[in-house]
């Protein structure tokens, strides 16, 4: 515990003060719902409409993974989140030797039509929002749930969710890439400006701050990185001709949120004001929306310890309380048992249930930005918005993310900042309960989720047979255009869906795209 006159600092170097008194001036806000949006993007809040409440998941199977979307819809959650496998993620099939051992295991295997199909059997795609965690193929994974749907007599102009599509972050803090950033950047604007003519009500991109920060970054460097990520994209939308007012109100955007409870509510509020501020100076954007930093938040996974597994109830629970403060749109906690596996189905469910007891139970959502005015809350949201600038300034210096990210600025930066909190926890300066202080012997006696090997080995199968049914005339001659397209200047997502259409899997047309654009390969 410390002293009175013993310094204590956040992990974005911030000092906090004993106490706080009150300012020279009052603390002027603007409502809620009024630009810069620090208090809130709608009048309301919660008041008039609840947080949508999103549990990630996906494992295994595109049958055991709709089971337990199905389950979870039916215990209360307003919005689905699906984790893809890694193979899927780096655009492979699941019979593609390169996938051996990771198929199903860290989300659902997407590969063909029918895998999409089954992933939302009995599930009415316009009655509820999906989010697809996914970047290098999130056009194709788009593009096969646009499908589905409208096989089932869905209107795309209903459908709503968001896919990340964020390449930058990959290249950044994740590594789950496939092509270079330039062709990469494509995709990401072919995506937008598809999506504004075929999918209106689909957010187009999700700013993924949460991998940054999961990667090591401080809350400071984690916003910074966030939006300089985004401006990358709006320059490169506006240079590909699109209009910021048009795209700009389809962009999300996706943080975590630790345990620090303060800093957190802070680094939502200074992140709304950072953004609305740098839409309508930088880039003289115009539409209200186009101004709001709508986000979607996710507990932090790498808080959560195999240690004492019960205690990650508890932190998810301050966590989310964080998010819920600091005014998120949609929110996903994870489950006690993550440390350790893919969450069983009691543990996904008291996950939804702590969001649940937050909204009925807690009387939080009954006011707008309920820390708004608080002398410590305000010096600390100037605080973080002072430091991420300071950060957004050292990239654009070196000529902006997509250089910051070559250059490995953004990487060296989040690894220090990795670097020197895990010193602090191997030293004790930096507590963790149950690791480093208060630890016990105990070993963890609990049920842990399994991943059906029988069932993987269906879908490498099933991915097998599915591909020595095709039409491979047509097949092949769809890849071409994709091909001749990527070779081009054309919209990448229409002879993808035709090629998808024809019978071509996930890995395919991921293919076809790698033999023009080439593998990114990392500088080591």
């Amino acid at each position: 515990m410390a002293t009175t006159h013993e310094e204590i600092t956040t992990d974005s170097d911030i000092t906090i003060e004993p106490a706080y008194d009150a300012p020279g001036e009052p603390i002027a806000l603007a409502p809620p719902g009024s630009y810069p949006y620090v208090r809130g993007i709608h009048p309301g809040m919660y008041r008039s409409r609840r947080w949508t409440m999103r549990q990630y998941a996906g494992f295994s199977s595109a049958e055991e993974s709709n089971a337990r979307y199905r389950l979870l819809m039916a215990r209360g959650t307003t919005g689905l989140s699906v984790a893809f496998d890694l193979p899927t993620q780096l655009g492979l099939d699941s019979d593609d030797p390169r996938a051996a051992g990771e198929v199903g295991r860290v989300g659902v295997a997407i590969s063909t039509l029918d895998d999409m199909r089954l992933l939302f059997d009995q599930i009415d795609q316009e009655a509820v929002t999906t989010s697809m965690t996914i970047n290098a193929p999130a056009s194709l994974l788009l593009l096969m749930y646009q499908i589905v749907a409208e096989e089932r007599g869905a209107n795309p102009a209903k459908l709503g969710g968001t896919i990340q599509n964020d390449i930058l972050k990959e290249y950044a803090a994740r590594g789950t890439y496939i092509y270079p950033p330039k062709p990469s950047m494509r995709l990401v604007t072919d995506t937008f400006a598809y999506c504004a003519e075929q999918l209106p009500r689909w957010n187009t991109i999700s700013v993924s701050g949460y991998h940054i920060r999961e990667a090591g970054s401080s809350a400071a460097q984690e916003i910074a990185f966030t939006l300089s990520n985004a401006v990358a994209y709006v320059d490169s939308a506006i240079g590909a001709g699109l209009d910021v007012d048009r795209f700009a109100p389809r962009m999300s955007f996706f943080f975590a949120s630790h345990s620090n409870l303060f800093e957190e509510v802070a680094k939502f509020r200074a992140a709304r004001r950072l953004w609305a501020t740098i839409m309508r100076e930088r880039f003289g954007a115009t539409n209200p929306k186009a101004l709001m930093l709508r986000f979607h938040t996710q507990t932090g996974g790498v808080t959560l310890t195999a240690q004492q597994p019960l205690n990650n109830v508890v932190r998810v629970a301050y966590q989310a309380l964080s998010a819920v403060l600091g005014g998120t749109q949609s929110l996903h906690t994870n489950g006690f048992d993550e440390a350790l596996a893919i969450p069983t189905e009691e543990a996904a469910t008291l996950a939804l249930r702590t969001q649940q007891i937050l909204a009925e139970e807690t009387g939080v959502p009954d006011t707008v930005d309920p820390l708004a005015g608080s002398w410590f809350i305000e010096s600390l949201t100037d605080q973080v918005e002072t430091k991420a600038r300071e950060w957004m300034d050292a990239v654009d210096d070196q000529g902006g993310a997509v250089t910051a990210i070559e250059r490995g600025f953004m990487q060296n930066a989040i690894a220090e900042n990795a670097y020197r909190r895990e010193v602090a926890r191997s030293s004790g300066d930096e507590i963790v309960v149950g690791v480093n202080r208060y630890a016990t012997d105990d070993d963890v006696d609990m049920e842990l989720h399994r991943i059906d090997e029988a069932m993987v080995s269906r879908q490498v199968e099933r991915v097998t047979a599915y591909k020595a049914g095709q039409d491979r005339v047509s097949v092949d001659a769809a890849l071409a255009r994709v091909r001749a397209t990527a070779e081009g200047t054309g919209n990448l997502l229409p002879p993808m869906k035709d090629a998808l259409l024809a019978g071509a899997t996930l890995g395919q047309v991921a293919n076809a795209l790698r033999d023009v654009f080439g593998e990114h390969k990392a500088e080591m």
